[in-house]
This record gives C-alpha cells, structure tokens and sequence, in this order.
C-alpha cells in the first residue's frame, strides 16, 4: 500500500507517518518545496530517512494532479493548509485557498484519474461553532471564523464529489488534540513552554486572550488512528473525532501550572489584544458514531495529554510501542540523550 501525506511536517502529517510505516506502507509526504521545508517533527519522531518527501503547491491543480499521476497513491491524506484558527482572521484569502480550493484541487484529480483511490479530508469542529449541546454528524455547521468557513466548504466538496462521482471520500470532523509535536504558535503549547521557562525563572508572565473559551481536547496520535480507520471502513461517511469530555482553557492552564509545581494566577495576564473578532466559547463533542463504525475510542485522556506535554517539554519524550491488537498507546517514557 502506498499512501500520500499532504502537510506531513505538521503534528497529525508526523504521527499519521508513523502509524502507516508500522503498518507495511509506503509513505510519501508533501510540501510547497520539499527542498527547503523543515521536517523537524519527522525528524524528531525518528522517521525522517523512511518518508519519501515531494514538492507540491495544494492550491496549484496541475501540480497536484501530476503528483497523483506520477507517484498512484492507494490512500490520500489531506491535512494540508493553513491551520490557525487566529491567523485565518489576517489572511482569509489564503486560508481559503489552501484548505477549500486544495481539497477541490485533490478531488478533482481524483476524479481525472482513472484509478481507485481513497481520500481522508481533515475537517474541524470549528465548524459547529458553539455547541452547548454535544454535536454529532447531524449537528448544523455554523462557523465562526475564515478558518471554519474554509474547512465547511471542503466538507461539502467532499460530500458533493462522494454523491457525484462516487468517489471513497471522508471527512473526519476532528475536535482539538495535542501533543508535545503540536508547534509554539498554538495557545496550548504556548502555555506548556511558558510555564516551563517560569519554573526555570527564565520568563515571569504569561499573556493570554480568553481562558473560558472550553474545548474538548485529546491526544493526537489517538487522532491519527482514527484517519487511518476511515479509511477501512467499506463505504466512507463522515464522521466526528473526539473523546468526549470538555474542560476550559482555564483547567489546561492550571494543570500545566500545577505540573510545574506552580500558581498559574501568579503568572498569566490576560490581554485583550489576543482575543479573536469573534470566537467559540463552547465546544461539546458526541463521538458515539465513531465508536459504533470504526471501533475507535481514545485512549489518552486531557490531563495524561497535559502530563506528556509538559514532560516533553523537560526534555523527555514518549516512545511508540509495538501495534498490540488495533489499539495503540505511547505509554513508556525515557529521557532523551
């Protein structure tokens, strides 16, 4: 089996890489120039000499289809675009463009191709928008950002071109995850690295935008399985990822605090100036279907996520184990050398 990664130097590209070579693949991943990009979380994984790294603009459609033609991927896995939630507000356009115009761009070379091959679209729960209720499958989409407007669109694109052509298209509708992988810029990972460097007395404060905004966060190679599970399924639908329980960004904060023997209220400012034009304040996730058809649960609840984060972050890291059955765990930890 040979499958194609596009965005594989990202968090999800890097865990999603490792799944597939532990089960016999092939893997190639994506960049706009595979010359220059960094594939630092390849590297850090330890699997950066067994990914076959290619140059590929997502948002140029020739230079998408070529790619298909020249390399016949049995599996695509798109996670690539832009990904930030606060930087869509700066550059619509390009959000846009990257995620609904690249999805457009991938299944229409699909559909060009006269070869079976099964496409996973990386959607988010971004797209509900608020959920005081548990959202599901059924659950409308009301988007809040330039962010989820791109990613509704290339839900529908791929349900659409599904129906259409009848191609084996999914979106998995992915509610926030994390890890020690995830990149500085995201709030969570800000949080645990700054928090390190005030336990170290290298920083004294922490500047935050809205800390009650809640969100259901797991561990990402959990997620990770799960696009690799859809997959398999026989007939692909759409459906969400999460695990299920919501906490506040307050919680994260002081847990991350507490893990480094600290009082988070002693350290974080809030600053209005990081606070989005408009934002989600609650984020509620039923994961029951996913259960149901993909016999998926996760396995890493937010506090061990927290707990692995910050133990990263003092210098140790978490190592795969062997595939035991179809459920897999980092569960042993070693300080790295």
């Amino acid at each position: 089996m040979k499958a194609l990664i596009c965005g594989v130097s990202g968090q999800d590209g890097g865990y999603l890489a490792r799944l597939l070579l532990e089960e016999g693949y092939e893997v190639i991943g994506t960049s706009r120039d595979a010359m220059v990009a960094s594939f630092a979380t390849l590297e850090r994984l330890g699997i950066s000499d067994q990914v076959t790294t290619v140059s590929m603009a997502i948002n140029d459609f020739r230079s998408v289809l070529s790619t298909l033609e020249k390399h016949q991927p049995d599996e695509i896995y798109n996670l690539a675009g832009q990904t930030s939630v606060s930087l869509s507000f700066e550059q619509p356009l390009e959000t846009m463009e990257s995620i609904a115009g690249g999805t457009l761009n991938l299944l229409e070379a699909i559909r060009c191709i006269a070869r079976p091959m099964r496409l996973y679209s990386a959607g988010s729960s971004e797209c509900y928008g608020d959920t005081a209720e548990p959202a599901n499958e059924e659950t409308p989409f009301r988007p809040r950002s330039p962010y989820a407007v791109a990613k509704a669109s290339a839900h529908w694109l791929v349900r659409n071109y599904r129906e259409a052509y009848n191609l084996f298209a999914c979106t998995g509708i992915l509610f926030n995850h994390e890890s020690p992988q995830r990149q500085a810029r995201f709030v969570t990972q800000k949080i645990v690295t700054t928090a390190h460097q005030i336990a170290l007395g290298k920083q004294q404060k922490l500047r935050l935008g809205n800390i009650l905004i809640q969100r259901d966060w797991g561990w990402a190679p959990d997620y990770a399985e799960a696009m690799w599970r859809m997959l398999r399924m026989k007939q692909p639908e759409d459906l969400v990822i999460a695990t299920g329980r919501t906490v506040s960004l307050e919680y994260f904060i002081a847990k991350v605090f507490e893990n480094f023997s600290l009082n988070w209220q002693d350290h974080v400012n809030i600053d209005p100036s990081l606070f989005r034009p408009t934002d989600i304040q609650c984020s509620r996730a039923d994961p029951t279907k996913a259960f149901q058809v993909l016999g998926w649960r996760h396995q890493v609840d937010i506090d061990e996520v927290i707990t692995r984060m910050c133990n990263a972050a003092r210098g140790k890291t978490w190592k795969p184990m062997l595939v035991q059955g179809s459920v897999r765990e980092d569960r042993s930890m070693s300080e790295t050398r």
